[in-house]
């Protein structure tokens, strides 16, 4: 298996923003009330993270990431069964996995919202107050601070919150924001992240835009503004309440469905911690090649496209100044699709985490519309469409992202958690 140059250096180091989206309220869970401190801190991760702190789907993902690599290699290291993400803390395999997670999960967290530290000592103490006293727990404790403590190590000036803003263009084919779309112009940083399992996020370009003056611009630039009009009279209910559904956070609506499938299929602590530091290391890794291609491409959204087609050289296409989408446009650029480059990844990880695309799973969106699915690949297929119907993506940006992400997930499950021989 290929190492990963952080990987090299924390083994050796272990020997010695917020933007308007909308996602729901829940509170922090008691440590009682999960069936281990895997679950019970992802849920404070997602409480503090995404509700609290309001970051945005890509910074949440790739704070998520931090924590639950912690989290894996504290409790694989008690439990042996898998290679490590970054290293292996000295342990006994009579160690509490539970004091590890929680200890592990605490020390990133602290370290990345500082401010929060407070609250999150107070669920620290009641973590370790639902695990008995004694070896096993101070053991699991030691491991959990060495494997927090690799982790801030591997992430300190990792090139999180750097330049923010994409540049503004006014050629044709070129982003701008939108007066009318969400706020902020803060992501472009997500792109210069140095990489958790790649070696370099720019293996997986795509392949671009379609040209402006080809024929198949022109077919998808009809497809967008028909379907994905505010006042469509093409697009069905059906197809309206797809875009909405998965215009919610699209992290938060993950992390909802991860924790229905851990507890429908019953995970053990340590199948948790690998469970979810597969699913966000890899979506985390998606999430930064996105968004450098976001950067590479620079293309303009559907609604500026039309209102500007008299430029684009395209005689095909006609300018409509007054369209407007069903939803609001993301303050960044078309292409590749965000949502798409995660949720391909999440999806293809899925799979391979349990072996079958076969699975039983439903969310609810904040906006209260629900959706049932029996595939996993129904998920990625239905985001493909959505963004268009949502008059937010061309059909390339959303096909392009989709591949880019299953390519992240092939590409860790050919280095990265391997049972141990």
């Amino acid at each position: 298996m290929r190492a990963h140059p952080v990987r090299r250096i924390c083994l050796l180091v272990m020997a010695t923003m917020s933007t308007a989206f909308i996602v729901p309220s829940p509170m922090s869970v008691a440590a009682e009330e999960v069936p281990d401190q895997v679950l019970a801190w992802n849920q404070h991760a997602y409480f503090e993270l995404i509700q609290t702190a309001a970051q945005a789907p890509p910074v949440a993902a790739l704070h998520l990431a931090i924590v639950h690599g912690a989290i894996y290699d504290a409790v694989n290291a008690i439990d042996g069964g898998f290679e490590p993400y970054l290293g292996s803390p000295p342990a006994e395999p009579w160690y509490s996995k539970d004091a590890a997670a929680a200890v592990a999960a605490h020390d990133v967290l602290v370290w990345l919202l500082p401010n929060r530290e407070t609250e999150l000592d107070a669920y620290l103490d009641a973590s370790l107050a639902s695990i008995p006293d004694g070896p096993a727990e101070d053991g699991g404790k030691d491991v959990g601070v060495a494997a927090g403590q690799a982790m801030i190590f591997a992430r300190t000036g990792d090139g999180r919150f750097g330049d923010p803003t994409f540049s503004v263009g006014f050629d044709a084919g070129a982003w701008r924001p939108f007066a009318d779309g969400l706020p902020g112009n803060n992501f472009r940083w997500v792109g210069k992240v140095l990489p958790f399992l790649v070696p370099d996020a720019a293996m997986f370009a795509t392949a671009g835009p379609l040209p402006l003056t080809s024929d198949a611009y022109a077919a998808e630039f009809d497809q967008v503004e028909s379907l994905g009009s505010a006042t469509s009279t093409t697009r069905t209910a059906d197809q309206t309440a797809m875009a909405r559904f998965w215009a919610d956070h699209a992290t938060a609506m993950w992390n909802r469905i991860f924790r229905q499938l851990s507890t429908s299929e019953g995970l053990s602590v340590a199948e948790n911690a690998r469970f979810f530091a597969m699913l966000y290391l890899t979506g985390a890794d998606a999430a930064i090649a996105c968004f450098q291609d976001k950067e590479r491409w620079h293309f303009w959204r559907p609604q500026t496209a039309i209102a500007n087609a008299d430029a684009d050289g395209n005689p095909a296409t006609e300018a409509d100044t007054n369209w407007r989408p069903l939803l609001p446009n993301p303050p960044y650029p078309d292409h590749p699709s965000g949502h798409n480059c995660l949720s391909s990844s999440i999806v293809e990880t899925l799979k391979d985490f349990f072996g079958s695309n076969q699975m039983s799973f439903s969310a609810t969106a904040a906006v209260g519309i629900t959706r049932t699915f029996d595939r996993f690949s129904q998920a990625i297929a239905e985001i493909r469409l959505a963004r268009v119907y949502a008059g937010i993506h061309f059909m390339t940006a959303d096909a392009q992202g989709a591949a880019l992400g299953k390519k992240v997930a092939k590409y860790r499950e050919e280095h990265y958690f391997h049972p141990v021989s």
